[in-house]
């Protein structure tokens, strides 16, 4: 029986250092976290969600592992053989641009170290961050087994990645094409739609007159990004218009360029928006990029991958491209073009990791094409063998994604991630996907 001495002299709170001091030590140093490979034992698996090494764990992190924390403890009394697999990921364009911008901190870039350099410095950032994180899931107390512990660019998974896309290659599942593509001017890298955070931004609509190339009128056309127009290589109309019908065929001056474009008719434009003329400038705009494919336009990209105009931007040429939407704006109002600029809210994509405003741009990118996976996931969902979601109505969101999906740009433009197994021939524009290099390239 405890005295009451004994009882006086016990804490009245809980001391969280005094209780768990040496105690995750312990449970480490005695394996208690680490699968047994016990074949007499059902296997109770779970991957945790690799945080990025970009910085540290947050609250949300702390939240989800907690969860995680107790199916595997309980799943591990049951007599269960649990195996909690820890691990973080590379992250390539948010770890890069953290590098970055630790680099610009101190008065430099990573092209001033070159690629295997910059690379080393990222290794070092990995490291440290890597240790923050196992810190915090120690703090946490996580029953993960570290033996096991894997990272994103391990060699083992680079492996994997490579040896999938050499197969989904043969199989035709993977091309090399030039598309419009989201492109950020921060990173200077392609960007898939799910890295891309869309935002209302307050612009404009910038209404222009462009002067018929025979001197009988002017068309009426308005954008939201008026720097555009140096690439401009057509106005479209729709071929039913009784306003424009008897212009399909006949060419405009694109003002400040002075350059003859034509006015083509096209079932993409849609009569009772705006004016019903519409701009067409295929190297900077996805729906563009196709009408100028049905009527054979010239691409004409009129920026530089940091988001500075050209040479191909005339006088606008070494601007940035909000600094040239300014001069531009004010040029086409001294030449009377512009005649009216009307408040636009609208949805701008922004990139996820730099926060830069991406721009549709014209590129050479590796893409996955969709079309028959999305038909076979979507075949899957009608048979007994289907993915159960939970809740169920998540799975009419999953259906909506693989009936609208579009080829997946897969390719980045990063020193800091997998590399493609592709190698060019600069002479010949062959192209060999394959482990190695072949000899005769």
């Amino acid at each position: 029986m405890e005295t009451q001495d004994q009882q006086l002299s016990m804490p009245t709170k809980y001391d969280p250092n005094a209780i768990e001091q040496g105690r995750y030590k312990w449970w480490l140093e005695g394996k208690y976290f680490e699968a047994t490979n016990d074949k007499e034992k059902e296997p109770y698996t779970i991957v945790i969600p690799p945080p990025n090494v970009t910085g540290k764990l947050h609250l949300g992190h702390a939240w989800d592992t907690a969860l995680q924390d107790i199916l595997t403890r309980m799943k591990r009394m049951q007599g269960y053989d649990v195996l909690w697999l820890p691990g973080m990921d590379h992250a390539g364009i948010a770890t890069q641009a953290k590098v970055d911008e630790k680099l610009r901190s101190q008065g430099i870039s990573r092209y001033d170290l070159g690629r295997e350099k910059f690379v080393e410095e990222t290794w070092k950032w990995k490291e440290e961050y890597a240790e923050h994180i196992r810190q915090q899931w120690a703090k946490v107390g996580l029953g993960l087994d570290y033996s096991r512990e894997r990272f994103t660019l391990d060699e083992g998974l680079s492996d994997a990645v490579q040896k999938v896309f050499i197969d989904l290659y043969n199989k035709g599942l993977i091309y090399r094409g030039e598309y419009i593509i989201n492109w950020d001017p921060a990173t200077k890298t392609a960007l898939s739609d799910i890295e891309v955070i869309h935002k209302d931004v307050q612009g404009a609509f910038y209404h222009m007159r462009y002067p018929l190339a025979d001197g009988s009128g002017h068309i009426e056309i308005a954008t939201t990004r008026p720097e555009t127009m140096l690439g401009d290589t057509a106005v479209a109309v729709h071929p039913e218009d009784d306003r424009y019908k008897h212009l399909i065929g006949k060419k405009v001056i694109l003002p400040i360029v002075g350059r003859e474009i034509p006015i083509v008719g096209d079932d993409y434009v849609d009569m009772e928006f705006g004016s019903g003329a519409v701009k067409i400038t295929p190297a900077h705009d996805p729906n563009d990029f196709e009408i100028g494919n049905r009527h054979n336009l010239e691409r004409i990209l009129v920026m530089n991958e940091d988001g500075t105009m050209n040479e191909k931007a005339d006088k606008y040429n070494g601007m940035d491209r909000f600094d040239c939407r300014k001069q531009i704006v004010k040029d086409l109002q001294d030449s009377g073009v512009l005649f009216k600029i009307e408040e636009h809210m609208h949805s701008v994509g922004h990139s996820e990791r730099s926060g830069a405003i991406v721009e549709p741009y014209l590129s050479k990118q590796w893409f996955v094409k969709m079309d028959s996976l999305a038909e076979k996931s979507i075949q899957l969902q009608k048979e007994e063998s289907k993915v159960n979601f939970v809740p169920d109505r998540f799975e009419n969101t999953y259906l909506r994604w693989m009936e609208n999906t579009r080829d997946w740009c897969i390719s980045r433009q990063l020193w800091w991630g997998h590399r493609i197994p592709a190698w060019y021939h600069n002479e010949t524009g062959e192209i060999h996907v394959g482990e190695e290099a072949p000899e005769d390239l």
